[in-house]
């Protein structure tokens, strides 16, 4: 029986974090029985084109979120590092620093079928097992990342009828964070929004 120590990567904007993070994360945990899960903030995400709330402000959302569970992680690399925020240099990273651990990157089913548009995705899956979450019916991986061994697991993840989207446009709209708890923000992070009156001076398309 392997030893090795579990880690999952939970990469994202996280603006803000919702409970479809929550409940992915606890899936994870449970499903792939990790030692730890850490949640990495991204800094400059090369792929994203909103304007995100300032990284003290996100990391901060993060770590009010996680609290109460002690094998969740607060990971602030990405927001430290200068220029864009590529997954490979953090995997590179963390493999340095725990040889020993068996790294699980969790990402959507939607991330999984843009894998190949990603920086350096060749390199990327060779180094992880992918930890796909699917809505609905599994889908085939597109025809390059088919191409390329790599491995895959599912959790089983129910859909979840929330986004940051339409938590910034509530907000934005004038409405109070608050009337997003239970069924979109955690109440951590809903006090926390209201305290600094995030997202209220802006409106983005973007879905997050």
């Amino acid at each position: 029986m392997s030893t090795a120590l579990r880690v999952g990567l939970f990469g994202g904007s996280f603006d803000p974090p919702h409970v479809g993070h929550l409940q992915l994360a606890r899936t994870a945990l449970a499903h792939l029985a990790l030692d730890e899960l850490r949640w990495v903030p991204a800094g400059q995400p090369w792929q994203r084109q909103h304007r995100l709330a300032d990284s003290e402000h996100r990391a901060a959302m993060v770590r009010a979120a996680i609290a109460g569970e002690p094998r969740f992680l607060l990971d602030e690399r990405e927001l430290r590092r200068s220029g864009p925020s590529y997954t490979l240099d953090t995997v590179r990273e963390l493999q340095a620093e725990r040889p020993e651990a068996e790294l699980y990157l969790l990402i959507g089913e939607d991330q999984y079928q843009r894998l190949p548009t990603w920086h350096a995705w060749r390199q990327l899956v060779g180094r992880v097992t992918l930890a796909v979450a699917g809505r609905g019916a599994v889908r085939p991986p597109p025809p390059a990342l088919e191409a390329v061994p790599h491995r895959v697991e599912r959790l089983p993840m129910p859909p979840v009828d929330v986004s940051a989207t339409a938590i910034r446009a509530h907000l934005a709209a004038g409405g109070p964070a608050q009337g997003l708890v239970p069924a979109m923000v955690p109440p951590e992070v809903a006090r926390y929004i209201d305290r600094h009156h995030l997202y209220t001076d802006r409106t983005d398309p973007d879905p997050a």
